[in-house]
């Protein structure tokens, strides 16, 4: 058996260096607690939900499902909508780890001084890495470009990003982008991350059950040429499952159609007619190239002990 202490799972207090993303409509109480349980960090997505009394019940939901931690993330700067009263809910209710995607961390920071929660941040660049550690953060989490949702405006993939990261900072680098099995966490490992990030992989699973049977299909039957980035003309990069719909958003941006023509076509109306209505040609859903390697969809804890016990295999036979 391998020892797998490493600084991320002794500052998030898991078994295993394993995170599961955000997942904006998706991420609630089940997927959370079956990750956590099964020895990973499990997360709620804070900004889909309607208010911040929801997000307690989902924090108390979560709690009744694992005496494990867990974490609260909060996609912030893409849903248009404050985020203070939930990150007060958070801090109210001693969730353990905080994390941030998406837009400008300081000021849930300032928050957050004086609390005693572990501060995980996205990043998609060295700088954004450096400057998240002098924020304060305990890790980062750092994407690449075969991600899923929204990524970083540069083309760097995860295998050039993490040790260029890893190189200009002091705290743990988590590894994301491209990662769903023991063969991804164990060279994330080798480019010197101590853990690693999955948003994709985990959709694709029993307890994601807010994600439509045909979303978790289209995981299982897609490869990674399946998936197109969108939304690069308003700077800010997504990764989507490729359909008629993404094809339309294309088509717009290459005419240097504005916002106000792109709205209504990558709004989250649209995304959730695709994940939970399953109108897979009224709307997107977010994939990262990881698609590729996704053949099943097994519960949380036959996906880590099935991550775990491959990667296990490939260090025996480095020996």
């Amino acid at each position: 058996m391998m020892n797998w202490k490493t600084r991320v799972t002794d500052i998030l207090g898991i078994q295993y260096p394993i995170v599961q993303g955000g997942l904006a409509y998706l991420a609630y109480s089940d997927l959370a607690a079956a990750v956590s349980n099964a020895g990973g960090l499990g997360q709620i997505t804070a900004m889909s939900l309607e208010s911040a009394d929801a997000l307690r019940n989902e924090i108390k939901k979560t709690r009744e499902k694992t005496l494990k931690p867990f974490g609260v993330n909060f996609a912030i700067g893409q849903h248009g909508r404050g985020y203070e009263e939930l990150v007060a809910v958070a801090v109210e209710e001693k969730v353990p780890v905080i994390s941030m995607t998406g837009g400008n961390p300081s000021p849930i920071f300032d928050m957050l001084k004086g609390v005693d929660v572990r501060k995980l941040v996205l990043v998609a660049a060295k700088r954004q890495a450096v400057k998240a550690e002098e924020l304060g953060a305990d890790a980062v989490m750092v994407v690449g470009q075969e991600g899923g949702g929204h990524l970083g405006r540069t083309d760097v993939g995860t295998m050039v990003l993490i040790p260029q990261v890893v190189d200009v900072v002091s705290i743990p680098v988590i590894a994301s982008g491209g990662i769903g099995d023991g063969r991804g966490l164990m060279a994330a490992l080798s480019l010197g991350a101590e853990g690693i990030e999955m948003g994709t992989r985990f959709i694709a699973t029993q307890e994601c059950v807010h994600a439509h049977p045909l979303y978790k299909q289209a995981l299982v039957e897609n490869d990674e040429n399946q998936t197109v980035v969108i939304k690069k003309s308003l700077g800010a990069p997504a990764r989507a499952i490729a359909n008629t719909w993404t094809d339309k958003i294309l088509e717009l941006e290459k005419n240097d159609s504005g916002y106000e023509e792109l709205k209504d076509y990558i709004s989250g109306v649209t995304n959730k007619r695709y994940i939970y209505d399953g109108k897979i040609d009224e709307g997107f859903a977010w994939a990262g190239q990881v698609m590729g390697l996704i053949s099943d969809i097994p519960s949380a804890q036959d996906l880590l002990d099935r991550i775990v016990k491959e990667a296990e295999g490939i260090r025996k036979k480095w020996k």
